[in-house]
């Protein structure tokens, strides 16, 4: 069995257990879809982060900027040495997200529990209501990795060389045909429908097990090799808001391996929007 190209990014659910004790330099991070969930019982000694109005720029539709990056960790109780460990519900949707933008702003040691709170509520291990503080801290940025981020121009740039790139739409069937532009219930949305041309359908969801734990190394391998995303090649994953392709793009360059990936946050509802970029429509 083939073993995850960086196994040291996950961590087990008995793992966060049994550190519990010790958490002076450990933070565990709740972040989730739902982000009413933290308030009706979280791990002990968690944080928790609203993707919402943590996790974005107020202002401008972005990434938060470098200084808000600091405040946010500081806030948090975070230094630059501390071993953060995030989570959440959906199978870690937000949580590899939160670890994406952790990674452009170079924090060295953050890993994700594997199953996220699902996992851990089914496992009936403890859960507390009580609301952690810890005193605030001086994190200071002190490097960036912006190649793990794709811009609008890079992807266009891309789609005259998809013999040696390849894109990763990880929206559902749906989204990808054009048959609907976002899931229901969703408000931020585009003003057509379709996927970027070239774009290969590999829903998000498919990397993880039913009980929320990703699905093996040999099986990441061989759903994505059907699809012909492979490591020698250049990847970009994109999906409405770059949420589900942070997820996905955890994947492949962290339990794969894969070097060359990044994340097209902008995604679709800002190609969905752009004039003049080119979209298709209907059956891969």
């Amino acid at each position: 069995m083939t073993e995850y190209a960086h196994p040291e990014m996950l961590v087990s659910t008995q793992w966060v257990e049994d550190h519990l004790e010790n958490l002076s330099e450990l933070r565990l991070v709740e972040v989730d879809v739902d982000t009413s969930l933290y308030e009706q019982g979280h791990i002990p000694g968690a944080v928790a982060w609203n993707w919402e109005n943590q996790l974005q720029d107020q202002v401008r539709r972005d990434v938060l900027n470098q200084g808000d990056f600091n405040q946010l960790m500081s806030q948090s109780g975070i230094s630059n040495n501390s071993t953060v460990i995030l989570y959440g519900d959906n199978n870690n949707w937000f949580a590899a997200y939160a670890l994406w933008q952790m990674k452009l702003y170079g924090h060295a040691d953050v890993r994700i529990m594997n199953g996220g709170r699902k996992k851990w509520v089914e496992e009936n291990r403890v859960l507390t209501n009580e609301i952690s503080e810890y005193p605030a801290g001086s994190y200071q940025v002190k490097s960036v990795d912006f190649s793990i981020r794709a811009r609008r121009n890079q992807v266009h740039e891309k789609l005259d060389q998809l013999d040696t790139n390849s894109l990763v739409d990880v929206r559902s069937p749906d989204e990808f045909t054009g048959k609907i532009i976002a899931p229901p219930g969703l408000p931020e949305t585009a003003q057509r429908a379709g996927r970027i041309p070239g774009a290969k359908n590999i829903p998000w969801g498919q990397a993880a097990n039913e009980d929320g734990t990703f699905k093996s190394a040999d099986e990441l391998v061989e759903l994505y090799n059907s699809k012909d995303i492979t490591g020698d090649k250049d990847i970009v994953a994109y999906c409405r808001i770059g949420e589900r392709s942070s997820h996905t793009w955890f994947v492949l360059r962290y339990l794969l391996g894969y070097s060359n990936v990044s994340n097209y946050d902008g995604s679709w509802t800002e190609w969905g929007n752009l004039v003049d970029a080119p979209t298709v429509t209907g059956p891969e």
